[in-house]
C-alpha cells in the first residue's frame, strides 16, 4: 500500500498541467491531429484587441477527431518532437457534409 499511495502523491504533486481549448486544423496524420487556439487581447501601448492563434500537435489516441471539431486538450509528456498535448474531450462536434 504505502507504494501506491507514493504514486497518487506524486500524480497529485505533478498537477495536471496547462488546457487549451481549440479548433481541430488537420486530422491527416495517425493518431494526430493539429489544434489551433485563439485568444484575444488589448495591445499594451494602443489598446485594440489583438487575435492571437497558435497551433499545437495534439495525441489522438482513438482517432476520432476531425476537422472543424472543438477539443480540449492537455500538456503532457513529450510523445515526440513537437506532441507535448493529448486529447482530453471532444467538446463539440462538427457538422459533417
Amino acid at each position: 500500500m504505502a507504494a501506491e499511495e507514493q504514486i497518487v502523491n506524486k500524480a497529485k504533486a505533478r498537477g495536471r498541467g496547462r488546457e487549451e481549448v481549440g479548433v481541430v486544423l488537420s486530422d491527416g496524420m495517425d493518431k494526430t491531429i493539429v489544434v489551433t487556439v485563439e485568444r484575444a487581447s488589448p495591445h499594451p501601448l494602443y489598446q485594440k484587441i489583438v487575435r492571437v492563434r497558435r497551433k499545437f500537435v495534439a495525441h489522438d489516441e482513438k482517432n476520432d477527431c476531425r476537422t472543424g471539431d472543438r477539443v480540449r486538450i492537455v500538456e503532457c509528456r513529450p510523445m515526440s518532437r513537437r506532441k507535448r498535448w493529448r486529447v482530453a474531450e471532444v467538446m463539440e462536434r462538427a457538422p459533417r457534409t
